[in-house]
């Protein structure tokens, strides 16, 4: 990393922000592409979201990753949102426009597919329908780059039906919602599953759930990375499954950001996996 007085800034925001990996993650790219810059962690509290968010013009900052609990809340300082942040109603990057104002963007959906496709190449949107397991953000997030994918349909599940009924009409097209105790029989046929929830994380509940029931050429993905080899992948594996770790979805969901703060198209490889996994010991949070 090289700095001077003429260095561009990024960083991320969060409540707390101790935890993440970002400031390991772009701080790779900055070294490994001799970039003239910084990434730093900005530990800001909920209340003092908003005025932290119009000071990083003023401060000269390129832009900044917004995670937990912020996501939601950044919308409403924000100057212009994209499509897809309107869509899924969170931002977790934003750019400072040459006018100094705030560009919202949502990126973890693109993380997501990148992943994916980089995981499992054989994977394709139309092998059957993808079973998403979940109804939070990140799942928000998921659905919709599945759908944009081309995926025929989106079997829901989650604990609380309700929660997964809103983020069905919020989102629309071909999501059916299924009960957890259904969970499952909504397995039959399908050609991806993937956990959004905090099952089967460090220090979380496990995910309980049987796999006998995917067929033999379905990809099972979980976003979680702490533990990086979670049961539902170790499950998967038994059965001889194809299966995508978390990571990938945290090393390419950065990938706009740096491009746009930095001006360099990152690359994710083995590297910054190796790099970022010797950073991940005793974290327990999936967030960015």
């Amino acid at each position: 990393m090289t700095l001077s007085g003429k260095a561009k800034l990024a960083g991320i925001i969060g409540w707390p922000v101790a935890h993440s990996l970002s400031p390991r993650l772009h701080g790779y790219w900055l070294s490994e592409y001799g970039i003239d810059g910084a990434y730093v962690p900005l530990p800001v509290a909920p209340e003092n979201i908003g005025e932290a968010l119009k000071s990083l013009p003023k401060l000269g900052f390129a832009g900044v990753n917004v995670t937990v609990p912020h996501k939601e809340a950044a919308m409403r300082a924000i100057d212009e949102l994209d499509d897809n942040a309107m869509r899924l109603g969170a931002v977790n990057t934003i750019e400072i426009n040459e006018g100094g104002g705030l560009v919202g963007r949502n990126t973890d959906g693109f993380g997501f597919i990148e992943n994916l496709r980089a995981g499992a190449p054989l994977w394709q949107p139309g092998d059957g329908p993808a079973v998403v397991l979940g109804a939070g953000g990140a799942s928000r997030a998921v659905v919709a780059a599945l759908l944009d994918a081309g995926v025929p349909e989106i079997r829901l599940i989650n604990r609380t039906l309700a929660r997964a009924e809103v983020l069905a009409a919020d989102i629309g097209g071909p999501i059916h919602v299924i009960p957890w105790s259904q969970a499952s029989d909504a397995f039959d046929g399908a050609g991806l599953l993937t956990n959004t929830t905090t099952l089967g994380m460090t220090g979380h509940a496990p995910l309980d759930v049987e796999l006998a029931r995917l067929p033999g050429t379905a990809v099972v993905n979980d976003i979680v990375y702490n533990p990086l080899r979670t049961p539902l992948l170790e499950q998967a594996d038994v059965l001889g499954l194809k299966t995508v770790d978390g990571l990938g979805m945290l090393l390419h969901q950065a990938r706009p950001g740096f491009a746009a703060w930095f001006g360099h198209q990152p690359e994710v490889n083995e590297g910054l996996r190796a790099h970022v996994l010797a950073g991940l010991h005793g974290r327990e949070d999936k967030s960015s």
